[in-house]
């Protein structure tokens, strides 16, 4: 087993129903689906502990190549292989690149609101709410940088089309999840939507995947990324 729980390694369960849990690691209580088998328990703020050292990686950082961005937040000590963390990076690594390849955006202040907003969306969306993190932290990403508001007209319509298009592709490709999979998609449907809708052109490269055997669940040639991380 790998990456699965972060106190013994056990393989995760997911209720049908909340319950109260208590994080093996900071002893806060809330209502979650998810522990392991052998009942810990870790909170999305313990579990995205570390998070923040991206704000300096993307301040200095100078590609317009979203997904050289994000495998290097993949690789800092506090991502894991699946996660709420996802939700900031797609987001954090799609405004980085953005900003690099010409577009208009106050990065620091960005990157500030896209970790308040991905934050909110919490782990398991995207199988409890129908809404993959990864795609919501694209459309957030969007309604960021044309400055969205439910009052908004285009930007409004441009951020929903967006996390369609992410979500469609994330959909199409199958369960069960990889956070990996379905943030390489987000980041791939973004470069694509921002070229034709904003003309701002990030590098577009794909990965292939180096982490397959991290992952318990991997779908193996059914992804798209599937290589050499058999």
């Amino acid at each position: 087993m790998h990456e699965e729980c972060l106190i013994c390694k056990a393989k995760l369960e997911y209720l049908s129903k909340d319950e109260m849990m208590v994080c093996a690691i900071c002893h806060k209580k809330q209502l979650s689906k998810t522990r392991c088998v052998a009942g810990h328990y870790v909170c999305s703020e313990c579990h995205t502990q570390g998070m923040d050292s991206i704000f300096g990686l993307c301040l200095s950082e100078t590609s317009c190549d979203p997904m050289e961005i994000l495998e290097k937040m993949m690789s800092m000590p506090f991502c894991h292989m699946h996660g709420p963390e996802h939700h900031v990076m797609v987001g954090a690594a799609l405004l980085t690149a953005y900003k690099n390849a010409g577009g208009e955006v106050d990065l620091s202040n960005a990157l500030q609101e896209m970790y308040r907003r991905g934050k909110a969306v919490p782990g398991g969306a995207c199988g409890f709410w129908g809404a993959c993190g990864a795609g919501v932290s694209a459309g957030q990403f969007m309604a960021i940088v044309t400055d969205s508001t439910p009052l908004a007209e285009n930007p409004w319509g441009l951020s929903n089309q967006m996390t369609a298009k992410a979500l469609d592709s994330i959909g199409k490709n199958g369960g069960p999840r990889c956070c990996k999979r379905d943030s390489y998609l987000s980041v791939l449907a973004a470069i694509d939507f921002v070229a034709e809708h904003l003309n701002v052109h990030m590098k577009k490269t794909a990965p292939v995947c180096t982490r397959s055997r991290q992952n318990n669940q991997c779908i193996g040639k059914r992804c798209p990324f599937f290589g050499c991380g058999r």
